[in-house]
């Protein structure tokens, strides 16, 4: 169970599943809504008490804070760049990934290596590895994130080289790997336009932890019913300091300024 989005079993510590049918009557009130994430936790599992999440929750993130310190370290210590890339299922990472690691291939920006997370598969770590870049793939199982153990245990695999730049390309989900430090220097959202407008504002924990958020295939805008000027918008209301960059791995429009902000990144971290 991943009690920072409250997703597992709701039968937990002994306790007896809840009788929905005593309380059908919340769910037929037309325009009523709930609301379970009001309480001090931010998350309610049936059967826990918001203190007891908190405790939970919090021995979690500690634990993963102290494997992240020791990741922060390690890659300081070898001068990588770590980006921790972060989206729904589908935005279209892998593809960008792939023509971004092309585009600094060509450019000669130094070595590129990327740590793949999915629940199953190595699809996405085979279609890297077709790049040239190293690739570790981690497979979360029923996992929704990746987390800073398991980023420590990739960077034993990998072995990385000093002055590398680190893809860490997180499990396809907007909402847990935003609670979860892997050592990284900054997390960057893809988001498609194909996604709707309204996506940072549905989960504004996730943009708010962003440093920058991609705007990807920004080649569909013509095709689709899309309001560019309202998704920077609304990614500013979550998060005014968020960099937007439009970018398409279709065409390459955006490209310069993605490579120029990690370059930037790099160049912050020497000084």
């Amino acid at each position: 169970m991943c009690t920072v989005c409250g997703c597992g079993d709701s039968v937990v510590e002994g306790q007896t599943p809840h009788d929905h049918s005593h309380d059908h009557h919340h769910h037929h009130h037309r325009g009523q809504d709930l609301h379970f994430g009001q309480g001090p936790a931010g998350v309610a599992v049936a059967g826990m008490s918001q203190d007891r999440l908190i405790e939970i929750e919090t021995g979690i993130l500690s634990q993963n804070d102290r494997h992240a310190a020791a990741n922060r370290a390690r890659m300081a210590a070898l001068d990588i760049l770590a980006v921790n890339l972060v989206s729904s299922p589908g935005s279209g990472k892998t593809t960008l990934l792939c023509a971004t690691i092309r585009a600094m291939q060509a450019a000669g920006t130094g070595p590129v290596a990327v740590i793949e997370g999915d629940q199953q598969t190595a699809n996405d770590a085979e279609r890297i590895r077709a790049t040239g870049a190293p690739a570790c793939q981690v497979n979360t199982g029923k996992g929704c994130h990746l987390d800073g153990h398991m980023v420590g245990h990739a960077l034993d695999h990998l072995d990385p080289a000093p002055g590398t730049t680190l893809f860490i390309e997180n499990v396809g989900n907007l909402v847990c790997p935003a609670a979860f430090d892997l050592g990284e220097a900054a997390k960057v959202a893809v988001l498609s336009v194909t996604e709707g407008e309204d996506k940072p504002l549905k989960y504004p924990d996730m943009f708010t932890a962003s440093r920058v958020a991609l705007l990807n295939k920004i080649d569909l805008a013509p095709h689709c019913d899309v309001d560019l000027d309202l998704y920077e918008a609304n990614l500013r209301r979550v998060n005014p300091t968020i960099d937007v960059i439009r970018i398409s791995a279709r065409t390459g429009e955006g490209m310069e300024a993605w490579l120029g902000w990690l370059a930037a990144q790099r160049a912050q971290a020497a000084a």
